[in-house]
């Protein structure tokens, strides 16, 4: 074993780029055949092992490279890593590391450089050409200059001590795995209502559900989509396709995608291409989301801000709404932090009414349960779309219509329309076309919800409340208006309050339906 010392911040050169900072430590040397390897645990030519200690200071940039320089003839790399966490005062971040790495084809934003990510979730990991640790992307370990990616998500006053072991095995590699995808179709019921949760968290970031445990979950909880999202990652996409099809449960149509995990926020990639990595390494005052929201949109996917009001580390959405194809209003249990995103959203419906763009320029809502692990409710809230097929694009066209519904689970059901005077008709996410005086009827049928009161929602604020639904949970909840009145109108269904002025929790809400020409 050799030791390297890279102590504080010494043997480093610095970049900058916008407003980001990334530090390179460095060069880690490996011999550059088998023969010349020192002996190892299994002979010559056994396994060479490097270790770097240093230490980051407070203030440190958000990524920490460290080069490895890799010789022919290598067939794994494995990498462990340890960090200090030392006692702070109260209120106080202490030490939090993420690791990852990049390949020969190095670390630029975007690049073909990426092969895994496992932020905080593992402290240790490897890569060859017939596997690697889940996160990471096997393949072969070709020669080039590498980088193990540090990501000091937050750093203790008194400095982040780590330890970074790089172990390299010689040989001939393993035969290279061919990725297998799911279908972008499955075997649906036409045009109907499908329920889904779009943000999922497998065992191939910080999840510890396989895809396996994932799926039986997902079709327990009534659901006919799923979207793979782990953090950093598309690793995931290559372990979903035997999950996926027929199932004495029912067909499960399986997404790809990516939770983008940035300093400033959180944005899901829903039903990208197999394969598509997209990259999280920058900020919001760096003005790049733009570009990355593209890099989803043309991989076929949907961008949309996860969580945008959650109060951990990193996870408030500072990068604005106008590349959002939807936002996630609801995410896991319903908490204070969904109340504020649910009225925020209700504050951009409203703008949009004002700026004339109504219906035509809107961003609908949607809940997903963010689950990781156990006793995370896979399917707690579901999105419920209409869409013409089972499908990839048919669902993300009726996500992007806000032809759609947030249910707490699959005991709950919603039909909310709003008829005219002369017979027309709209339903969730459209429009009702009639003069500002005509008379309006709005309708909510709903269905698996005891004890709930029904709000009718416009973007003069609360104009109907309903009474209590009985204990059976079903009923029909009508109102009179006119577009003149409400230029929208979207539906709330609550659980009974505890105490005190405030509204229950959600059961349910629907995106609106606009009136008026």
């Amino acid at each position: 074993m050799c030791e390297d010392e890279h102590h504080g911040v010494g043997r480093r050169a610095l970049f900058v780029t916008g407003a980001a900072a990334a530090l390179t430590l460095g060069s880690v040397s490996f011999p550059s055949e088998a023969a010349d390897a020192a002996d190892g645990p299994s002979g010559p030519g056994g396994p060479v092992t490097r270790t770097v200690r240093g230490t980051l200071p407070t203030g440190s940039p958000d990524f920490v490279y460290l080069p490895v320089e890799v010789p022919s003839g290598v067939r794994e790399i494995k990498v462990a890593y340890t960090y200090e966490r030392p006692t702070v005062p109260a209120g106080t971040a202490g030490n939090a590391l993420d690791i990852g790495i990049f390949d020969q084809h190095g670390t630029e934003l975007g690049g073909r450089g990426f092969r895994g990510w496992s932020g905080g979730a593992r402290t240790e990991f490897f890569i060859r050409a017939d596997d690697a640790t889940p996160g990471y992307v096997p393949g072969p370990v070709r020669e080039g200059t590498w980088h193990i990616a540090l990501g000091p998500y937050t750093v203790a006053p008194q400095g982040l001590a780590y330890e970074v072991t790089v172990t390299l095995t010689y040989g001939e590699p393993g035969e290279a795995v061919k990725p297998v995808y799911p279908p972008s179709r499955a075997k649906g019921r036409g045009r109907a209502w499908y329920r889904g949760d779009c943000h999922l968290h497998s065992w191939y970031s910080d999840g510890r559900r396989t895809p396996a445990e994932i799926a039986a979950l997902a079709r327990a909880a009534g659901l006919d989509f799923i979207n793979s999202s782990d953090h950093n990652t598309h690793s995931a996409h290559a372990h979903w396709a035997d999950q996926a099809g027929p199932h004495p449960d029912g067909e499960l149509l399986i997404l790809l995608g990516e939770e983008v995990t940035t300093r400033n926020g959180h944005v899901v990639a829903l039903g990208t291409d197999p394969g598509t990595f997209v990259d999280w390494r920058y900020r919001a005052r760096d003005n790049r989301f733009g570009k990355y929201a593209r890099r989803i949109r043309q991989a076929g996917g949907l961008v949309v801000p996860a969580h945008p009001h959650a109060t951990c580390v990193g996870c408030n959405w500072k990068f604005g709404f106008g590349e959002a194809d939807a936002v996630e209003v609801w995410n896991g249990a319903y908490g204070p932090d969904d109340e504020v995103s649910l009225a925020d959203w209700d504050s951009m419906l409203v703008a949009s009414v004002r700026e004339g763009r109504g219906s035509r320029d809107w961003i609908p809502a949607m809940g997903n349960s963010d689950a990781h692990r156990d006793p995370d409710p896979v399917g707690t809230p579901q999105t419920v779309v209409l869409a013409d097929e089972l499908s990839r694009e048919a669902i993300q066209e009726g996500i992007r219509a806000g032809r759609s519904y947030v249910a707490e689970s699959k005991a709950v059901s919603l039909s909310f329309s709003a008829t005219g005077p002369k017979g027309e008709h709209a339903g969730i996410g459209g429009r009702l076309r009639v003069d500002g005086d005509d008379p309006v009827t709005v309708r909510l049928e709903v269905s698996g919800a005891p004890r709930c009161t029904v709000r009718f929602v416009t973007d003069q604020g609360v104009l109907h409340t309903s009474a209590v639904l009985p204990v059976a949970g079903s009923g029909t909840v009508e109102w009179r208006t006119t577009a003149q009145y409400a230029a929208y109108v979207r539906a709330e269904v609550r659980h009974e309050a505890a105490a005190g002025p405030l509204p229950g929790a959600l059961a349910a809400f629907t995106n609106p339906i606009f009136l008026g020409r």
